[in-house]
């Protein structure tokens, strides 16, 4: 249908309409129900229709990434410390509390 109205001359449409095997008479009636709307339902898509969006879930998988991405910095800083506390006990270096310096 597409090559047809794009043909410039009565001769590329026969070409087209002998190289398909098909009919004048058949781009006509293609016509026709193209302009009464019956040939728009042969252009949707196929498949399965994409899931709507919800602008809720996505924050939600946002806010989960970052909860892991901090979870994993803070087993970090918790191994750190423990680290820092068996150094300390090996050299005998006694650490400061917080109940040590008056801040609480």
């Amino acid at each position: 249908m597409r090559e047809a109205a794009a043909a410039k001359s009565l001769g590329e449409i026969g070409a087209l309409l002998r190289r398909e095997g098909l009919y004048s008479s058949h781009l006509v009636a293609w016509r026709r129900q193209r302009e009464r709307g019956e040939l728009a339902g042969l252009s949707a898509k196929r498949g399965r229709k994409p899931e709507p969006v919800n602008p809720l879930a996505k924050r939600v998988a946002e806010l989960e990434r970052e909860k892991r991405r901090l979870e994993r910095k803070l087993e970090q800083a918790e191994l750190l410390l423990d680290i820092q506390k068996k150094a300390s006990r090996l050299l005998e270096i006694p650490l400061r509390s917080q109940d040590d310096d008056g801040s609480a």
